[in-house]
């Protein structure tokens, strides 16, 4: 199968034909009366933990398959997954590319993750001083939109403790997230 019949093209973003219903935020109902942690993961960690074999950010990626943890997927993050999904799957075999969109797929529908719509475009034109980098302002407003118990993400030069502290977000690596689980299972 063709990669490219599995993508479309809208509007300068890419996204999978088959689509899936957004989830509304709310407490998870099980076994357990605890509300799972959210996570809002930024594009690096997503893409990190469908195209690699093992690593925290799949770690990561896995909690919220077992529904452990709540994923939080932002459209603006969501966008740039696949887009950069789509390079990487060029770069492979036609029958690695399927499968790597099968992974993707399937990623999504174990999670049923929390969608979190793009910001208005004058909310990320007037929220421009909360991030040195233009292009994470919509990312940062979807996160604190959701008010995440987590922002994962590897761009650590990006999204500082200062822009921690300016928000009010949790703001780790998966390694930083990973360590905090562990001191609270000892």
């Amino acid at each position: 199968m063709d990669v490219c019949r599995v993508w479309v093209k809208l509007d300068r973003a890419f996204v999978l034909q088959e689509s899936f219903t957004p989830v509304p935020s709310q407490t998870s109902r099980g076994v357990s009366s605890q509300r799972r942690i959210r996570l809002f993961l930024d594009f690096n960690v997503l893409t990190g933990g469908i195209v690699s074999p093992w690593g925290l950010d799949k770690a990561a990626l896995s909690l919220c398959a077992a529904r452990l943890c709540r994923l939080v997927l932002a459209e603006v993050v969501r966008d740039e997954v696949e887009e950069n999904l789509l390079l990487h799957a060029e770069r492979l075999s036609a029958l690695d590319a399927d499968e790597l969109i099968d992974h993707y797929r399937r990623l999504i529908k174990l999670t049923g993750p929390e969608i979190v719509p793009y910001p208005a475009t004058g909310l990320v034109e007037s929220s421009r001083h909360l991030i040195r980098h233009a292009a994470d302002v919509p990312v940062l407003l979807s996160a604190m939109a959701s008010k995440p118990d987590w922002l994962l993400t590897h761009t650590t030069k990006h999204f500082t403790q200062a822009v921690a502290n300016r928000t009010g977000l949790r703001i780790a690596t998966p390694a930083e997230f990973f360590r905090t689980l562990s001191s609270l299972l000892r």
